[in-house]
């Protein structure tokens, strides 16, 4: 099988990447608001922990006094394993796609844990694309397919404190008086651009198969199809990695340049949408167009529309890459060469 050949695009494989809980008999077992002296659930605790293991991110929506909830939550030790908890008087579907919104990915990669029949009926008819499970019956919840992450990354384990860390920055954004630049140079931030090693690659399937908004192409492939192409002779497979002082984004890009003769082109560019705020998305495509000019070649990239994927259409644009080729909903551009932006100087850029 030649490594050329093996492109395909995003199968509909469903896999959950947040897990939202209720609290009352959920989370715990009484009703917060009628007695204070719940009991935490250690079957459902033992279920967080697992995911959290996995790289799946969890949340809570809850009908709940916050201050009380949060509260309870910090005395049994598990407040930390929550990204920005929704703990309020509203509906609990307008509640997750809240958490979808603040967390920044699909609302169809979420599931929803309540014991009550009626919130999973509402969050059911508000997002069908939604997995609802009963509070009641979560016997095998971790076995489930979706919950299942065909490899558990370093990256993944860190998933739910890289998010912490975001939400730190985020809050110190905020709070920065002064232009974006000069907050952006505040994070000391360093980039790495390396050739995948065998050691990237269960990081690099796990790329492809999550990141749909910053996706150029929507391609997936798996490890052995990665490590072929790593292999190759006629491939450039790069990944990046973002660092600051509030510590690792871990490995949030991924290129995947076919190496002709004559011109060389992008069958794939993705970032996380993690660190789009950072002001490095360019970063990644301008080491590349630098690459194929030191080179003397001509640098083509495929574009395959999604229906999530517009932003990379832009940054394709704003590169200066032109239309070459249209093949219905596959777009190919090319670009000249000679407008190729430098690295942001408040950025430290590290090729490998």
């Amino acid at each position: 099988m030649e490594a050329t050949q093996k492109t395909k695009k995003k199968d509909d494989k469903k896999t959950i990447k947040c897990v939202v809980w209720d609290l009352d008999n959920t989370v715990w077992d009484g009703v917060l608001l009628e007695d204070e002296h719940v009991i935490l659930k250690g079957e459902v605790v033992d279920i967080i922990k697992e995911l959290d293991e996995r790289g799946i991110l969890q949340s809570v929506a809850s009908k709940n006094n916050h201050e009380d909830a949060m509260r309870k939550l910090e005395e049994f030790g598990i407040a930390d394993y929550f990204l920005y908890p929704q703990i309020n008087w509203n509906s609990k579907a307008s509640s997750i796609e809240q958490i979808a919104k603040l967390i920044n990915i699909g609302i169809d990669t979420f599931a929803f844990v309540d014991d009550q029949p009626f919130e999973r009926e509402e969050v059911a008819f508000s997002h069908p694309q939604v997995l609802c499970l009963d509070a009641l019956n979560l016997d095998g919840m971790l076995d489930l397919d979706v919950m299942i992450p065909r490899f558990i990354t370093d990256d993944s384990k860190q998933r739910r404190k890289m998010y912490m860390a975001d939400i730190e920055r985020k809050r110190v954004e905020e709070d920065f008086v002064g232009p974006t630049d000069e907050f952006l140079a505040s994070l000391d931030m360093t980039f790495t651009i390396g050739p995948a090693t065998v050691e990237d690659l269960k990081r690099a399937e796990e790329l492809t198969q999550r990141t749909n908004q910053l996706n150029t192409t929507g391609y997936t492939y798996n490890y052995d199809e990665l490590d072929e192409f790593r292999k190759s002779d006629n491939h450039l497979l790069l990944i990046a990695g973002l660092n600051d002082k509030y510590g690792t984004y871990g490995k949030i890009g991924l290129a995947l340049v076919e190496t002709g003769e004559e011109v060389w082109k992008i069958k794939l560019l993705l970032l996380s949408c993690r660190v789009m705020s950072r002001g490095v998305g360019s970063i990644l495509i301008n080491h590349i167009l630098q690459s194929a000019k030191a080179a003397g070649k001509r640098l083509q990239a495929e574009f395959l529309q999604t229906d999530r994927n517009r932003m990379m259409y832009i940054t394709y644009k704003f590169a200066d890459f032109k239309e070459v080729e249209k093949h219905g909903d596959l777009i190919v551009f090319e670009n000249d060469l000679t407008r190729i932006q430098p690295f942001p100087e408040y950025v430290n850029v590290q090729i490998g």
